[in-house]
């Protein structure tokens, strides 16, 4: 089974058809939906309250404030119950489809973990800006870690439930994306990549990435190049 952690913050406009998604959604093995609302503060937590016309494969986790997605990803974690995990943002950034390109690699033993490479088109950037800070921490992180990764930054990882649980995560916000990285690699793992579909949305409609947050991803990368996983 295929346990889908899905962190949410102030989402109100999106977070249920995101849902609806991911419940429309074939995938090669049965999978549970886990929704952790990180503090919002927009309504978000009222429309996930009320379940919309969800099954029972949807499980609503809470914290009472905001602790950024790191911490909302390492909660529901905490509650899968797969033997695969998998981030799933609810910013609709994403298509859910794509997860079944992320789990033969696992199914057939090639890999442990599969991450979700995005092309970065005219269409699909969120700027020149946006598209450079992100190829250049990933090659920040080949140099650090002397791999040849394309996409540390994706919101698309999927691996064994028992590797991700055994990765010494702390990041608590978006940090938690190039951690996640580094230390599967430092533990030895060869990470698989298959290209996905992405549509980056605009600053207007919600985008929560800064510059600031570039700065901490190198920060992050270096922390764990130097110390032990």
């Amino acid at each position: 089974m295929l346990s889908i952690l899905m962190p949410v913050y102030n989402e109100r406009e999106r977070v249920d058809r995101a849902i609806a998604e991911v419940l429309a959604t074939e995938l090669p093995t049965e999978f549970e939906l886990i929704v952790v609302n990180d503090g919002s503060t927009d309504g978000t937590a009222e429309v996930l309250r009320s379940g919309g016309s969800w099954d029972g494969r949807v499980r609503l986790v809470e914290h009472a404030t905001n602790l950024g997605k790191g911490a909302a990803v390492k909660t529901a974690l905490e509650q899968a119950r797969g033997e695969y995990a998998a981030i799933f943002d609810a910013d609709l950034e994403y298509e859910p489809a794509d997860l079944a390109r992320l789990m033969p690699p696992l199914l057939d033993g090639r890999a442990n973990a599969c991450f979700g490479v995005r092309a970065f088109d005219g269409y699909t950037s969120h700027s020149f800006l946006f598209v450079l800070g992100n190829k250049g921490v990933t090659l920040a992180a080949n140099i650090l870690f002397n791999v040849y990764l394309h996409d540390i930054m994706t919101c698309q990882k999927m691996m064994r439930t028992e590797v991700f649980r055994s990765l010494a995560l702390q990041s608590r916000g978006f940090s938690i994306e190039p951690e996640i990285a580094a230390r599967l690699v430092q533990r030895g793992e060869r990470i698989f990549e298959v290209p996905v579909h992405y549509r980056a949305r605009a600053t207007d409609e919600g985008k929560k990435l800064t510059a600031l947050d570039g700065f901490r991803v190198i920060a992050t990368l270096v922390r764990c190049r130097f110390s032990k996983p």
